[in-house]
């Protein structure tokens, strides 16, 4: 798994944010957040999601999106393990498809980290095709895995000119995704959705430091 890590500027400093990027992106594309942020007292990692940007295997395609979400379990844990804190030391903040994974592995691991950011989770991916949902169940199961290429463009993102013209000259941009995975996030998304209220991590104001 490919992944970046900008160390924090002061020695001792035991703060980590995790960042997970949008669909069909990768970790060199939050670049931008961790300079806007400016806080040299924490330790940044993002990953390239299976099937991403330079980490290996076939492009757009992991086994299932439980398998992503384990995998987001295990980054989260080696980004404290490296840096040598806590989980309740650890932030994660998390885009589009990323914040879908990260908000199915806050529900079903409940994780003790410190706090969580969703930016514009993709709970509701819309196809343009009349019933293109059970469509692709039904081609799934006759014809088993195949590829759907996306429609996004970067002007659908952004309205900041320079970065719609870097997304769409990005050359590690993925712009296929797996049915099965595509399948999966309609009905991990809908499980999330209806199930929130389960979601109790990070703490409530009761269990904020003082």
């Amino acid at each position: 798994m490919f992944y970046r890590h900008w160390p924090t500027l002061l020695p001792g400093a035991k703060k980590v944010i995790v960042l997970f990027h949008r669909g069909h992106e990768h970790s060199g594309r939050l670049q931008h957040i961790v300079d806007e942020l400016a806080m040299p007292d924490t330790a940044f990692y993002a990953w390239d999601a299976r099937g991403h940007g330079q980490t290996s295997g076939p492009r757009g395609y992991s086994p299932s999106l439980a398998r992503s979400v384990q995998d987001v379990d295990e980054f989260v844990r080696f980004a404290a393990s490296d840096s040598q804190v806590g989980l309740e030391e650890v932030v994660v903040i998390a885009q589009s498809v990323g914040a879908v994974m990260v908000a199915t592995w806050v529900h079903d691991y409940a994780p003790a980290i410190r706090g969580l950011v969703l930016a514009s989770p993709a709970f509701k991916v819309k196809l343009y095709v009349p019933l293109a949902r059970p469509g692709l169940a039904l081609w799934h199961r006759l014809r088993g895995l195949f590829f759907i290429n996306s429609y996004v463009k970067g002007r659908y993102l952004t309205h900041d000119r320079q970065r719609v013209a870097s997304f769409n000259n990005d050359p590690l941009i993925t712009r296929a995704i797996a049915v099965n995975i595509l399948l999966d996030l309609y009905k991990t998304s809908e499980r999330i959705v209806s199930d929130a209220a389960a979601i109790t991590l990070p703490h409530a104001t009761s269990d904020i430091r003082r």
